[in-house]
């Protein structure tokens, strides 16, 4: 096949198989609602899942590791065929690696009654697979700028062993370096690959609107210093969590993200929440980080937990979000706009931020507002599947 159109419409098997993105992003979304429910259900007491693993670091392991390793996997296949001019991984190769996704989803589940090597195994073997074939592609396509985006998704990996090799010790793997390391590496991606698109995209639209300031193009001088002062600080959070330098570190990067952020010219982009929320998203990396910080710093006025979910439910929550609509909407054939369904889609994960946020200001409440977090989670991978379900299904019409 000489074209990536023409492989597509050689395929003669479900339309889900067609591109990277329509299994994971789907299958994603799916497992984000179905770990959120489990995880409530939990909470109160009305379900014991059969994983060997506490609750805390099974939810914070499904996904960190589950639901962001699905999204990055949708995007990557996708984008690569892109950066390397080759063509994309189409059938039943593809339906092959989100089989693996879907044993390792499996093996954590029912965890209790497995050696804890067969469980590791089973779930790194999909990342390892998926970097193996990254990086195949890469190579062969001579792309050589992408290969941080590879060295990342290693560093996501290293977290998942690590998190792994905690458990099966008995230690508190939900605070431990495994967890840190990939939280680490999901907070570079975005503010990487954020960094590219995010002022790309909001110039392209910004353009058709006529004169007005636009977004500084991506990765100037400025960029790459900010994306080394983020590296810094994220190191010295993974290995130091609760050091002073730490916090201080995270607060200096904090600053430089925001300004970074102030650069590409969001506040022009109101009126298409599509483009706006990406900014949206973005603005989680630097407000998670003086959270983090000043949690750090301050452990009497902050709470830990709640912080660093600003990083996990807010940074990658919105923005896997803002990226997979797009996405799904573009290479499906349908116009870059937000729907009134898709606005409530990014509403509702904007919630269940601040709800869970609100949970650890008011303790009273607590209880309370940490479910109705979950409900909104809930209802906006819910309303994902429902709004973006059918077109992930089904082929594109104009292929």
């Amino acid at each position: 096949m000489s074209t990536t159109a023409e492989q597509m419409r050689a395929w003669t098997g479900p339309a889900i198989l067609t591109y990277g993105f329509r299994p994971f992003f789907l299958g994603g979304a799916i497992w984000a609602a179905l770990a959120m429910a489990l995880w409530v259900f939990m909470l109160t007491g009305r379900i014991d899942l059969p994983t060997a693993w506490d609750p805390v670091g099974w939810h914070a392991h499904e996904f960190l590791f589950g639901y962001l390793g699905a999204i990055v996997a949708g995007f990557l296949l996708t984008a690569v065929p892109n950066w390397t001019g080759r063509l994309p991984i189409v059938g039943w190769p593809l339906g092959g690696l989100f089989a693996l996704w879907l044993l390792g989803r499996l093996a954590v589940l029912i965890s209790e009654g497995l050696p804890a090597i067969a469980v590791a195994l089973a779930d790194l073997a999909f990342p390892v697979t998926l970097a193996a074939v990254i990086a195949r592609e890469i190579v062969r396509g001579r792309n050589w700028r992408n290969l941080i985006v590879l060295a990342m998704l290693a560093v996501l990996i290293a977290g998942n062993a690590i998190f792994h090799w905690e458990a099966a010790r008995g230690d508190d793997a939900a605070r431990g370096y495994g967890l840190r390391l990939g939280l680490a590496a999901a907070i570079l991606m975005i503010a990487v690959i954020g960094g590219r698109i995010i002022p790309s995209f909001s110039r392209n639209w910004l353009v058709k609107r006529g004169p007005g300031r636009l977004p500084v193009p991506p990765m100037q001088i400025f960029d790459k210093l900010a994306l080394m002062a983020l590296v810094g600080a994220l190191l010295l959070w993974v290995v130091l969590p609760v050091a002073p330098a730490s916090g201080a570190a995270l607060i200096a990067a904090a600053g430089v993200h925001f300004w970074r952020l102030a650069r590409w010219a969001g506040a022009r982009t109101w009126t298409e929440p599509l483009v706006l929320v990406l900014h949206a998203g973005y603005a989680f990396v630097p407000l998670g980080a003086l959270m983090l910080g000043a949690a750090i710093l301050r452990p009497d006025a902050v709470d830990l937990a709640a912080a660093q979910h600003v990083w996990m439910a807010g940074a990658i929550g919105l923005m896997t979000l803002a990226v997979i609509t797009r996405a799904t909407l573009g290479h499906t054939g349908r116009t870059l706009t937000a729907s009134p369904g898709t606005q409530a889609i990014y509403v509702a994960v904007i919630l269940s931020v601040a709800f869970r946020l609100l949970g650890a200001a008011l303790p009273a409440y607590a209880s309370t507002l940490h479910a109705l977090s979950g409900l909104a989670w809930i209802a906006a991978f819910g309303s994902f599947c429902a709004v973006y379900g059918p077109g992930l299904l089904a082929a594109r019409p104009d292929r």
